[in-house]
């Protein structure tokens, strides 16, 4: 059964709503059921934990937003960076140049387990340049911004004088007041026919309907927000979180009195890619899903959905937006690196 959760602002947090920073809200904290025993193992099991109230970017960060803190500090992203021969062990020379990963639909695909098929690590790649050298974001102020690692989503909430979000304060928000809900809006993917987020229609990753009338990313205030008045929480762009990723949640405490308060998830040695012992690259937890997320291939537009993405991995889909822990100061926002 779907509830709306009713929560009621502590007398210090609702004072501190008169300096509410721009372009933010303020999330009323909470306890709450996280994660899902119904999807994808990595979301099980269910369990509940506790954050504090904290302030959110309604969107995600956009290119216009990213743009005023290249202009301000000067920063170059990784996609802009040639990689370090040390951290790819056995890679040719003359394949580690600077780029990114970029989604280029395949004529035909052998099997939906072969992501290669469908992504292309390619030159020139960045934010500025989202599909490619050619590309341009000249006309998409108000999207995304994308290929980000995890260091360019971290040094741009620095210098804001912000954070990047738990991933308990993140899913906390996506929920926007509902418990138990499959969605970030209800039980139902599209209530009505209505399309509530920006996702793949058709047969992932060749057939794209672009019935919600996106192909690739959308304004950050395209579609509706949640109950918390946040907007993309779920689809258009993943988002980055702070906390390491583990391949499963811990199971809810045996007393009710140590619900978990804040947690930050798994540890960073825990992290790596099993698959792949070679490389010892961290992953954060992604969250949200994004456009390239469809009903046969990725079931991730959901607020308990969760990806692991190295640290220096940037890509077409991947964004991030920022947090403000109520009762910590936000007066270092604009300022240099």
């Amino acid at each position: 059964m779907t509830t709306l959760v009713q929560l009621e602002l502590p007398a210090a947090t609702a004072e501190s709503r008169r300096d509410l920073p721009p372009g933010m809200l303020l999330l009323p904290g909470g306890t709450f059921r996280m994660g899902s025993d119904k999807h994808y193992p990595e979301e099980a099991p269910v369990h509940r934990v506790t954050v504090d109230s904290f302030f959110m970017d309604r969107t995600p960060v956009t290119n216009r937003q990213f743009r005023e803190f290249v202009r301000a500090t000067g920063y170059v992203t990784t996609a802009e960076v040639p990689p370090d021969p040390k951290d790819y062990p056995g890679a040719l020379s003359h394949m580690l140049y600077a780029g990114s990963l970029v989604f280029a639909p395949p004529r035909q695909i052998s099997n939906l387990r072969d992501w290669s098929q469908w992504w292309m690590f390619m030159k020139g790649a960045d934010w500025r340049h989202p599909y490619g050298p050619k590309s341009n974001i000249n006309a998409l102020d108000g999207h995304p911004v994308v290929h980000v690692c995890y260091a360019d989503a971290l040094a741009y909430a620095r210098w804001a004088g912000k954070d990047l979000p738990t991933e308990a304060e993140w899913e906390f928000a996506a929920r926007g007041g509902l418990e138990d809900a499959e969605f970030a809006w209800g039980t139902e993917f599209t209530p009505g026919g209505i399309h509530k987020a920006n996702t793949w229609q058709g047969e992932f990753p060749h057939e794209n309907l672009c019935t919600d009338g996106f192909e690739r990313t959308s304004p950050v205030y395209a579609f509706p927000p949640n109950g918390y008045g946040l907007h993309d929480m779920i689809g258009n762009v993943w988002e980055w979180t702070s906390d390491w990723y583990s391949a499963k949640h811990q199971a809810d405490a045996h007393k009710a009195c140590c619900v978990p308060e804040n947690p930050r998830g798994g540890r960073e040695e825990a992290s790596y890619d099993l698959c792949q012992p070679a490389i010892r690259i961290p992953r954060k937890v992604l969250k949200g899903g994004s456009h390239l997320c469809a009903p046969n291939y990725c079931r991730r537009y959901r607020p308990a959905a969760r990806h692991p993405e190295p640290v220096d991995t940037s890509t077409s889909h991947v964004g991030f937006r920022c947090v403000i822990r109520d009762g910590e100061g936000h007066e270092q926002q604009g300022a240099a690196l």
